[in-house]
C-alpha cells in the first residue's frame, strides 16, 4: 500500500536525457521551457523576488507600479517583484497566475526539476518546492541516461567542495543558480568519467576547475550567438 501511495504522488519529468537537451537548449536561447506543472504553484508561494527586465514591456505593463522595485546590482532598468507576508506572490489569485500569458521570462524559465538532476533533494527555505522536487521521477532508458545525471550531480558536488579552486563568485551560493551552473558545465565530468577509454577523471582539482571555467565561458558564448541570431 505504502508504495502504490508513493506511485501515485510521483511526478513524471519525462526522459533525463530528452529534458536535459531541452533545458540547456532553453538557458543558452534565453526562453522559458514547459514544465508540466499541473495545478502545482508552489514556486509561486516560496517567498521568490522575481527579476523583470525592462524590455519585458507587456509583463511590466499588467503589473501595478508599486509592486515593482528596483533591483540593486542587476542591469539598469530591471525591477524586482516581490512576494505578500506569506510568501505568496502578489499576482498569484484565486491558485492561479493573473498574468499567465504575460509572465515573466523569470517564471517562464523556471523548472524545479533542476534540482534533483543535480541531485539537489531539499531546499533549506523552500519546504514547498522540497515537497515538489521530491516528486519528481526521471525515466533513465539508457545507461546515456544515467550518466548524464551522474556527471551533474558531481558537477554540483565539485562546484560546492571546491569554490577555493574558483575566482571568487564563481560559484554561486544561489542553490538554484548552482544547480543551473552544474547543467551548463556537466560536460566535463561526463567526458572524463564516462566516455569510452576513460574510467576515471585523473586531472587535478585546479585541473578541473580551469576545464569547469572553459565550459562554463563556451556555453555563455553559445548563449551570446544565439542572442545575436535572435
Amino acid at each position: 500500500m505504502g508504495s502504490n501511495m508513493t506511485r501515485q504522488h510521483e511526478l513524471p519529468a519525462g526522459r533525463f536525457s530528452s529534458w536535459l537537451q531541452r533545458t540547456r537548449e532553453a538557458l543558452a536561447k534565453g526562453n522559458g521551457i514547459t514544465v508540466p506543472c499541473g495545478e502545482c504553484t508552489a514556486c509561486c508561494r516560496s517567498s521568490y523576488f522575481i527579476h523583470i527586465k525592462p524590455d519585458e514591456k507587456r509583463t511590466l505593463a499588467r503589473i501595478p507600479a508599486e509592486l515593482q522595485f528596483s533591483a540593486p546590482g542587476l542591469p539598469a532598468g530591471t525591477v524586482l517583484l516581490g512576494y505578500d507576508e506569506n510568501g505568496k506572490c502578489p499576482m498569484l489569485i484565486d491558485d492561479k497566475c493573473s498574468i499567465y500569458e504575460h509572465r515573466p521570462l523569470t517564471c517562464r524559465s523556471y523548472d524545479c526539476r533542476i534540482f534533483p538532476a543535480a541531485g539537489i533533494a531539499a531546499i533549506d527555505d523552500k519546504a514547498l518546492i522540497t515537497r515538489q522536487i521530491q516528486r519528481w521521477k526521471f525515466d533513465y532508458l539508457t545507461i546515456y541516461d544515467r550518466n548524464q545525471k551522474a556527471a551533474i550531480h558531481e558537477a554540483a558536488v565539485f562546484l560546492q567542495t571546491h569554490r577555493k579552486d574558483f575566482p571568487a563568485e564563481f560559484v554561486p551560493r544561489n542553490i538554484t543558480q548552482l544547480a543551473i551552473l552544474a547543467i551548463t558545465v556537466y560536460d566535463v565530468f561526463y567526458r572524463y568519467h564516462f566516455e569510452s577509454g576513460k574510467s576515471r577523471i585523473t586531472l587535478s582539482n585546479t585541473e578541473i576547475a580551469k576545464a569547469v571555467i572553459e565550459a562554463h565561458r563556451r556555453f555563455e558564448a553559445d548563449m551570446q550567438h544565439c542572442h545575436t541570431r535572435a
